[in-house]
């Protein structure tokens, strides 16, 4: 029935300029009337479809044609099958427009003398280009004509295509990374690009303030990556994505929408970022082994100090001098010992260390986050330290969306010192997580009677909290609130007074209760043995009351 040209718009209607996924420019009916085999044709109607999309071009050869054809089609015909029936043609204009074809073009002459005027009229209705083709015209021509030139177009559109690929692939085998990617498109294009992530934050390219825009703001990018931004600026972009992840998008700002050639460059520079991205990242995690590795032997010591402090110097980690650990510790439900591997923690931490300390050396280890840094000097050194290890848990916190626990270790006054400093913040983040609950932040110095008590088995803790407190160990309410009024009495050192009055009650009503916990414990209140074993007790079940309340 017909012969096809190259696939170069899209399907549809193809009311406007078409784009393949290559990026091709698509031909219109107005480029194929261009051509010198229809340089006598003229438009009887529908002009407002002349940008309607040509993929195809088709040889009308029987009144039935419309089962034969696709969209986006160009139908040609000799006027031969309406030659009995010119006025079939105002249907058919109807039902090739509603699958959507391109136009119709019809010759004159021979076998219609001219095209009934109801039909001219229903193609300017619908905008469907209906075109006069002259009597000594050639369809063999014509086809012959367009089709070559439609070929020839796509075999420049792929040699530009390979050239500018090459060209963006060249950068990157430079070495060159997303500012270079960017760089390079923004001159092809003559517009403003961004490389931003899937949030809009631009990583690489233009500067939000100059398109009027906040610089500490996102770029908007639109769902399906094409849309108009506060201004009239247009926005179009092409996907980041590599296997099956999607880092973000390839952004050309402009005053228009960007030519069909140039979506295919967007493309081109999508792919090169989704290489540099994958490369970056690989990368990265061979350096993230090599740092596992140089903290682990740090943390275990035994190595040679000198080969340790060179490979350290390597990363930027200054080792050879005083130095605190800190051991960050995310805490997730239903894992063994209530915590969950950190992963990709280091990059955000490593942050907040090294603004304060460049020489810092963060790892995310195991299930922790381990950080080797500077002491806080002065008077106020560990309590300087406590309030900067609750900001990072706090951003930790944010970043993973749960609780963050951290331990800080005394000041070591070298690496050889580490293995040491490690195991005192490891106590402190898992004696802090137990007496103080979720986001604790405990130093090592201010652990107290707990680094004794954190030596001892926890059946053997238990077992001696019951066999001191007896019923007052139970887990109900009112054992609670006894334990309760047991530890205000002990912190005020046995003022009843005072104890009444930090627990609103009346003093007539303590000295009820104290009655009752001295038949409960026996004679704590003179007896100094007995009172040590009961505050050792009570500070057993300090973690478990805490918990209880927080529920309550």
């Amino acid at each position: 029935m017909g012969a096809s040209g190259s696939r170069t718009g899209r399907s549809g209607r193809g009311r406007g300029r078409g784009r393949s996924g290559g990026g091709d420019r698509s031909w219109t009916v107005e480029d194929v009337l261009g051509a010198p085999s229809l340089s006598g044709a003229r438009i009887l109607a529908g002009a407002a479809g002349l940008t309607r999309v040509v993929e195809r071009l088709n040889v009308m050869e029987v009144p039935d044609v419309v089962p034969w054809t696709a969209p986006n089609e160009l139908l040609l015909t000799t006027g031969y099958p309406l030659r009995d029936d010119p006025d079939q043609l105002v249907p058919l204009i109807a039902e090739l427009d509603r699958v959507g074809l391109a136009g119709l073009g019809v010759k004159v002459g021979r076998f219609l003398a001219e095209v009934p005027a109801a039909a001219v009229a229903r193609a300017e209705t619908l905008g469907f280009p209906l075109i006069e083709l002259p009597t000594e015209l050639r369809i063999d021509d014509v086809l012959h004509d367009v089709l070559g030139r439609m070929l020839d177009r796509a075999r420049s559109d792929q040699r530009s295509g390979e050239q500018l690929h090459r060209s963006f692939l060249d950068v990157v085998l430079a070495g060159g990374g997303l500012p270079d990617i960017a760089g390079a498109l923004a001159a092809h294009l003559g517009t403003p690009v961004a490389v931003v992530d899937l949030v809009g934050t631009v990583l690489a390219g233009i500067d939000l303030q100059s398109l009027g825009l906040d610089p500490a703001e996102r770029l908007p990018v639109p769902p399906g990556g094409h849309g108009v931004l506060v201004g009239g600026l247009h926005l179009s972009a092409a996907s980041v994505v590599a296997g099956r992840r999607w880092h973000g998008w390839v952004v050309a700002i402009g005053r228009g929408p960007i030519a069909e050639e140039d979506g295919a460059a967007l493309e081109h520079a999508a792919t090169m970022v989704a290489l540099t991205l994958t490369q970056a990242e690989e990368l990265r995690a061979v350096e993230d082994r090599y740092r596992t590795g140089l903290m682990h032997d740090l943390l275990a010591g035994g190595d040679d100090p000198s080969e340790l402090r060179r490979r350290a110097t390597d990363f930027g980690w200054d080792v050879d001098r005083e130095l605190i650990v800190l051991v960050a510790r995310r805490e997730a439900e239903g894992s063994p010992d209530g915590t969950e591997e950190v992963r990709d923690l280091d990059v955000g931490a490593r942050r907040l260390f090294t603004e304060r300390d460049p020489g810092a050396a963060v790892v995310a280890f195991g299930r922790e986050v381990v950080a080797l840094t500077a002491p806080f000097r002065g008077p106020t050194g560990r309590a300087d330290a406590v309030a900067f290890a609750g900001r990072v848990s706090a951003a930790l916190a944010r970043a993973v969306g749960g609780p963050v626990s951290i331990g800080l270790a005394r000041p070591v006054p070298d690496a050889s010192r580490l293995p040491e400093a490690y195991e005192q913040a490891r106590r402190a983040v898992a004696i802090g997580r137990r007496v103080h609950g979720p986001m604790a932040v405990a130093h090592f110095d201010e652990l107290g009677v707990h680094r004794v008590l954190a030596s001892v088995p926890e059946p053997e803790l238990r077992s001696f909290a019951q066999e001191v407190l007896g019923p007052l160990a139970a887990p109900d309410a009112g054992m609670l609130d006894l334990r309760r009024t047991l530890r205000e009495l002990l912190q005020t050192g046995g003022n009843v007074a005072e104890a009444a009055r930090r627990l609103h009650f009346h003093y007539n009503t303590l000295r009820y209760r104290i009655e009752k916990l001295r038949a409960l414990l026996g004679p704590f209140t003179e007896d100094a043995r007995l009172r040590l074993d009961v505050e050792v007790a009570l500070l057993i079940l300090e973690h478990d009351d805490a918990t209880a309340e927080r529920r309550g």
